[in-house]
């Protein structure tokens, strides 16, 4: 083996295993919702009658609450940086706040969804059903345990952990929590904008 060769193993090697981890599992994610994508686009573009995004969604009040999960990505990245400026104080008050943005952004999923049943639209209704649920509630689940983890973050916080500047976890799960808000902005802009435009 050439030197270059065993100076990648060894970056490799040296490279964080839990972040490696979790870019790994973001690629899978990231190529099923890509799968997703495109089979609401398709679907959407035959699917002329019956419920569909621009006449069942409320984009005004969504777009509100996309703000809302943005701003989390903003406050989890406050959150890390307080942290590696050794101010536990700054990252916890900045985690709770993050928690507190995606738990709006999941409460506002599942009102929205009652309001959709509540209109008869649902899964078995018709296509756009059947997709816009998939894809919609696949990313609200991945929502829900990136909450779980963040969650968990604050608990080990309360109990006195992570006293120094630089934690494997919490850039692990900053880094899915990213993954999370930024999915969103594609899905929100194919179901939402692309119908209302």
């Amino acid at each position: 083996m050439g030197t270059e060769s065993i100076q990648s193993v060894e970056q490799i090697a040296a490279y964080d295993h839990n972040k490696l981890a979790m870019i790994l599992f973001i690629i899978s994610e990231g190529t099923f919702f890509v799968f997703l994508i495109i089979a609401y686009v398709y679907f959407h573009s035959v699917t002329k009658t019956g419920p569909t995004a621009a006449n069942s969604l409320d984009l005004v009040k969504t777009s509100i609450f996309t703000v809302l999960l943005l701003a989390s990505s903003f406050t989890m990245w406050r959150a890390e940086k307080s942290l590696r400026q050794g101010r536990p104080n700054g990252f916890r008050n900045w985690l709770i706040v993050t928690i507190v943005l995606g738990a709006a952004f999941l409460y506002d999923q599942g009102k929205g969804y009652f309001h959709l049943y509540h209109d008869n639209v649902t899964m078995s209704r018709n296509i756009f059903g059947t997709t816009f649920f998939t894809l919609t509630g696949f990313h609200g689940f991945h929502v829900l345990l990136g909450l779980i983890a963040l969650c968990v973050l604050l608990g080990l916080t309360l109990a006195g952990d992570f006293k120094t500047s630089h934690s494997s976890a919490v850039e692990t799960v900053t880094l899915y929590w990213h993954f999370v808000d930024w999915v969103w902005v594609v899905i929100f802009s194919v179901i939402y904008l692309w119908a209302f435009l």
